[in-house]
C-alpha cells in the first residue's frame, strides 16, 4: 500500500510528465499579470489585438472569451494569441511587464486558450 507521500509524489510526476513537451520544455502560456493596473493592460491589449495573426474575435460579445468580461480576462486571452503566434520568430511574453508565462492552461469553460508546440 502506498503511502500519502508516495501518492504525493506519483502524482507531481504524472502532472509534470503529462505537460511536457518532447522536447523536455513545459508548455507554456502567456497571461495578464494580477497586479498590473487596467488602463495598463487595456493598452496592451489593444496593442496586441492590432498585430497580424491575433484573433481578438473570440473576445466579443456571445462568442466563447466574452465571459468574465474584464479587461484582465481578455488581455490575457489577447496576449497568449500574440505570444503563441509570435514567440518562434522571438516574441516574448512581456507587454511592458503587464503579462506573464504559467505552465498552468488558463483555459476556462467554452474558451479554450491556444497552445502552439
Amino acid at each position: 500500500m502506498l503511502s500519502v507521500l508516495q501518492k504525493l509524489v506519483l502524482a507531481i510526476l504524472f502532472v509534470m510528465a503529462i505537460s511536457q513537451k518532447t522536447d523536455g520544455q513545459f508548455q507554456q502560456w502567456c497571461i495578464a499579470d494580477e497586479q498590473t493596473p487596467d488602463d495598463v493592460l487595456q493598452y496592451a491589449l489593444d496593442w496586441a489585438c492590432s498585430q497580424k495573426n491575433v484573433d481578438s474575435s473570440k473576445l466579443q460579445v456571445n462568442q466563447p472569451c466574452f465571459l468574465p468580461n474584464t479587461v484582465r480576462d481578455h488581455a490575457s486571452y489577447a496576449f497568449n494569441s500574440y505570444y503563441q503566434n509570435y514567440k518562434h520568430k522571438g516574441a516574448s511574453c512581456y507587454f511592458n511587464g503587464a503579462a506573464m508565462t504559467t505552465e498552468l492552461d488558463p483555459s476556462h469553460g467554452s474558451c479554450k486558450f491556444e497552445y502552439i508546440p
